[in-house]
């Protein structure tokens, strides 16, 4: 078990250096390319959330933009923010915090992009609307082969490594919540978790949608005012706290691995996997929600890589750095864990282990949707759809016995192959993102809610869901 840990793990620290190399220049060129879109239209973001979902073509009520956002959330938020940057200052000492910062601001416009393209090229489903870079790439780009190469290691990432790393950081914290680390006793936990996942999974995308809207707003909030407490708590140690991030973030010390290489290696992957900008995700559910413009969806998806690393992240960040916890002695939800009880005593843990439950277990429901949505691309066969959910729930199970190194490693792997193929897909579509950014800035300059129909870009092809049912005029906005 060592030695294939030892060679994932060497294949990622070379392998690593491509994706991210792409994923920071692609950031740099859309940000320029928009101007700074994903800041200069927070204000926009925060409006376009709060719209009302349309009525599809099937006279069906389709998603809202937020219900897409908190599916999108479910992904997003989970233990990527709590077990994810723990692991980061571990690997990569505080200076991994600066670079996920820095991420999140430049991967913004990437979320951008490809958000836009999973609403411009997404089609009617059986209860909602259904796209992602599948669809795009083959739609778009006129490409089948490469938007099945991405359908399959997306369902292999999410459905199947990414749902073992959610079990094992559910497992890990309450094993160390109550003190009990048998392997019966983790054998039960993923029994728990494998049995209520099954619950809600054969009931549908709406089901999902519904479960999300109540606990991905609660439990992120709950956590949030957690970590503001922490931070009040030691308002005087903040300046320095700020000062250690910045100064082992460009090597000025070391920390623990934290020279440069190793906070910006180790901030940006974790970054990565936690707000998801760039992957290919999260186009996969803003393709879901009914709106009257493609670029919609692609300012609330960036409002949600703020949401996720510049709030959520960063409240995990301040709960371990203002403990000055021994980052050598613990790792993963552990770590967060004993920081929380350093300020608050024993009760923070077993608190930080009920919401890491349900944001672990909201993480696995959105990443079973983004699973979905790829393999549906590949085949509508029940027997299919009927396998690859009892391989969700057997990963569920396995994620809580198995080894935390090679569940991480595992996840880095898969998830720079998707990042590469969906960051080479969208950059010779981002052209069309960005007319369609400049039609919904016109409009929305004019006073108007923007709409968009595809006969206003007649040489647009395969775009199936923007026809006579968004021919309407734009109406004021509110």
């Amino acid at each position: 078990m060592e030695r294939t840990i030892d060679v994932i793990t060497t294949v990622n620290e070379w392998y690593w250096y491509l994706p991210l190399t792409i994923l920071v220049l692609s950031g740099i060129v859309y940000t320029i390319w928009s101007k700074g879109a994903q800041i200069r239209l927070f204000g926009e973001m925060v409006r376009v959330i709060k719209e009302p979902s349309l009525v599809m073509e099937n006279g069906r009520k389709g998603l809202s933009s937020f219900q897409a956002f908190t599916i999108s959330a479910a992904a997003r938020v989970g233990t990527g923010n709590v077990a994810g940057v723990a692991i980061a200052i571990t690997l990569g000492g505080p200076g991994a915090v600066f670079w996920m910062w820095m991420l999140a601001l430049i991967g913004a416009a990437t979320s951008f992009v490809e958000s836009t393209l999973g609403q411009l090229y997404k089609f009617k489903d059986r209860d909602s609307y259904r796209g992602g870079p599948a669809y795009y790439i083959s739609r778009g780009l006129g490409k089948r082969w490469p938007a099945v190469l991405f359908a399959v290691v997306t369902i292999i990432t999410y459905g199947l490594v990414f749902n073992t790393v959610q079990a094992n950081t559910i497992a890990d914290s309450i094993s160390n919540s109550v003190g009990n680390t048998e392997p019966l006793f983790l054998a039960g936990i993923g029994v728990a978790v494998a049995a209520l996942l099954a619950l809600v999974i054969f009931g549908g995308v709406r089901r999902i949608a519904h479960v999300t809207q109540v606990l991905v707003p609660v439990l992120a909030l709950s956590y949030v005012g957690l970590g503001l407490v922490v931070v009040a708590l030691n308002i005087p140690e903040v300046p320095g706290m700020v000062w250690l991030i910045i100064e082992n973030a460009f090597g000025f010390r070391e920390v623990v691995a934290g020279g440069l290489g190793a906070a910006l290696l180790h901030g940006m992957q974790r970054g990565l996997y936690s707000n998801e900008a760039g992957m290919g995700s999260i186009p996969n559910v803003s393709a879901t929600a009914a709106v009257s413009h493609p670029a919609k969806q692609g300012l609330v998806q960036s409002l949600g890589v703020y949401f996720d690393t510049l709030l959520i992240c960063s409240m995990t960040a301040f709960i371990i750095l203002l403990a000055e916890p021994d980052f050598g002695e613990r790792e993963g939800a552990t770590l967060t864990q004993h920081a929380l009880s350093v300020q608050f005593g024993d009760w923070a843990i077993h608190f930080l282990t009920v919401v890491i439950f349900i944001l672990a277990f909201s993480s696995l429901l959105g990443n079973y949707y983004i699973g979905y949505a790829n393999l549906e691309f590949l085949t509508r066969s029940p027997r299919a759809l009927l396998w690859f959910r009892l391989a969700i729930i057997g990963c569920a199970f396995l994620g809580s016995i198995a080894a935390l190194d090679l569940v991480w490693e595992m996840a880095n792997l898969t998830m720079g192959i998707m990042v590469l193929i969906n960051l080479l897909a969208i950059a010779p579509l981002a052209v069309i993102t960005f007319r369609l950014l400049d039609h919904y800035v016109a409009q929305r300059k004019q006073g108007l809610d923007p709409t968009f129909a595809v006969a206003e870009m007649p040489e647009l092809k395969g775009v199936e869901c923007w026809g006579h049912e968004n021919e309407s005029e734009p109406t004021r906005a509110q």
